[in-house]
Order: structure tokens, then C-alpha cells, then sequence
């Protein structure tokens, strides 16, 4: 069984403040972190022959994305979205020779968007998992865990393995929504022992801040969520132990759509010429950096055509 958590998704809690009188959260959100550069490849025109001819003859990739979920995806103070998976895809875009348009969703309206063709690609920390897979086609390129944080001094008596009778926070429709805290409750109640109470937020950021200020115990969310919320709260949130239940990040597409096969081959180029952790690197986030593409869980050979192949191997 694969857990996981976004895996849907959530935000950046930049700067918490909380004052004594009016136990206020004030949450300031930041950009492209320090050695971040703007990678755009040049378009590839045999990996953009894989794109279907729909796409292609708009040249635009739309892209449903839920912010905030830093650093996946979140806003800058212009209103951009950036983040690291943000970064991903406009890069996979451009080596097929598409604008990526990437759309603020609500995360439950992705996947139902997906199906009726409003836009093209799922790209909000999606974790794939089987039960998914039922519906949608997904292209793995990240492997994340999921992680709890709590106040600072508590992060040796909490536990996420034994939480019962803890309240913990989320973000409504995560993994940790959906799948985590159900199946732990069960254990609990099945060993007669108290039930986790659940606090189920809007948003991520609106998760953590509650968990800043007391009203939550702890906070469950993907790992390299939790670890950015920590460094930007100002000592105000610390994460819990190590990562647990390690599963993929994938891009969701519709069922059986050959776009799945032109990411892929953007990916697995980037892999190639080093696009990918250059990417990652300036964010922090070579730890989950995957060796190769899967698609639906599964290892996929080269989706690259033989004249897209060449090695650009970059240090």
C-alpha cells in the first residue's frame, strides 16, 4: 500500500507572528529562493512531434495547480506562481515547444477539470497512488515522504506513529486528510485507545498557523512542505523526526492521453543534460531527486526518439 500526502497540498508560511493580545498570524509570502535562475530550454522538435496535435496546434500546455504549497507552488509578493514543480513543468513546456499556462484551482477541482478538458495536466503535488490510477494517468517526477511538525520543545513527545488522542492539523483533501489520519484513527479506536482529533483547514499555510499558535498539536503535510514551512516561521515550527511513507509525485493526466508520453520524454531529457537538478538544487531538494521516470508506479523505457537522445550531461 502506498501513503503518501497531497498529497495535495499547501503553502509557505513565511514570517508567523503571533502577539500575546491579539494572537494574530501574519503570513508574508517570499519568491524564487537565493541561486534560483530562470531555466527555459531551447524547444526540441522531435520530443514536440509526441505532444498531441491538439496541443501543438494551440502551443499552449494549461496546468491546474493549487497554491499555497510551498515550495511546490505558491505565490510571489506579484502574484506569481513559482516554486519548484512550477518550475518543472514550464520547463518540460518548453522543451516540447509550449507556453505552460499554469491556473490557481481549488485541488478537490483539478482532477474533475482534468476529465472535462479544461486543462491539460494536474501539477499540484499529486501523490500517485493506485487508487488514482482507477482515473487518471500519472507521470512521476519527485519522491516525497510525509512528515508532522509541531511546536518547538514538543518534537520529542510527539509521535506520529502513536498520535491517538492528539488533535492534527490539515489541509482538507490531502493525503494526510484522506488517508493518514483515517487509517491511524482506525488502529487507535481498534486498540481502544483515544481518537486523533482532526482539524481540517482550507489551506496548508492555514494548517501550520494553527499548529503555531497551540489550537493543533501537530501538523501532517508532505515533507517538503513541512520543511520549508520550519525554515520560513521563525523558529515557530518544528518538523517531527524523519520522513515516513515515501511515495511519488506524479503529473495527473487524462486516462490514456499520449500527452503523458511527450512528458515523460521532456523528463527523462531533463534528466539526461542535467536540467532536473538544476532545477531542484537552488530550492534544496536533490534528497528526492528520482533516478528515473516511472509512469503509473511502474519504470517506463526511453520515450525519447532516437534524434532526442544526445547526452548534455551538465555538473
Amino acid at each position: 500500500m502506498i501513503i503518501g500526502n497531497r498529497k495535495i497540498g499547501a503553502a509557505v508560511l513565511a514570517v508567523v507572528t503571533a502577539t500575546a493580545l491579539s494572537a494574530c498570524v501574519t503570513n508574508e509570502e517570499v519568491g524564487n529562493p537565493d541561486g534560483w535562475e530562470k531555466i527555459t530550454p531551447a524547444a526540441n522538435p522531435a520530443l514536440a512531434k509526441l505532444v498531441p496535435a491538439d496541443i501543438r496546434q494551440k502551443g499552449r500546455l494549461t496546468v491546474g495547480s493549487n497554491t499555497p504549497y510551498a515550495p511546490a507552488q505558491f505565490k510571489d509578493s506579484n502574484g506569481n506562481i513559482v516554486g519548484y514543480e512550477v518550475d518543472l513543468i514550464k520547463a518540460a513546456g518548453s522543451l516540447l515547444g509550449l507556453k505552460v499556462d499554469v491556473r490557481q484551482m481549488d485541488f478537490n477541482l483539478i482532477l474533475p477539470a482534468i476529465t472535462a478538458g479544461t486543462v491539460d495536466v494536474g501539477s499540484s503535488s499529486f501523490t500517485d497512488t493506485e487508487e488514482r490510477e482507477k482515473s487518471y494517468d500519472f507521470v512521476d517526477f519527485y519522491s516525497a515522504g510525509t512528515q508532522w511538525a509541531t511546536q518547538p520543545g514538543s518534537e520529542k513527545t510527539i509521535d506520529p506513529d502513536n498520535g491517538c488522542g492528539l488533535t492534527v492539523a490539515v489541509q482538507k483533501g490531502t493525503y494526510s486528510d484522506t488517508d493518514e489520519l483515517p487509517a491511524k484513527n482506525e488502529k487507535c479506536t481498534g486498540a481502544g485507545k483515544p481518537e486523533i482529533t482532526k482539524l481540517v483547514y482550507p489551506s496548508a499555510d492555514a494548517a501550520a498557523t494553527a499548529t503555531v499558535l497551540g489550537r493543533a498539536q501537530a501538523y501532517s503535510s508532505d515533507s517538503p512542505v513541512i520543511a520549508f514551512a520550519a525554515k520560513r516561521a521563525e523558529g515557530k515550527l518544528a518538523p517531527v523526526g524523519e520522513p515516513f511513507d515515501t511515495a511519488p509525485f506524479g503529473w495527473a493526466v487524462q486516462k490514456g492521453s499520449p500527452l503523458s508520453t511527450a512528458l515523460i520524454a521532456a523528463l527523462q531529457q531533463m534528466l539526461a543534460d542535467g536540467t532536473y537538478r538544476k532545477i531542484l538544487k537552488p530550492w534544496g531538494l536533490e534528497k528526492g531527486a528520482v533516478d528515473s521516470i516511472t509512469f503509473n508506479l511502474k519504470p517506463v523505457p526511453d520515450r525519447r526518439p532516437d534524434n532526442a537522445m544526445t547526452d548534455r550531461r551538465t555538473q
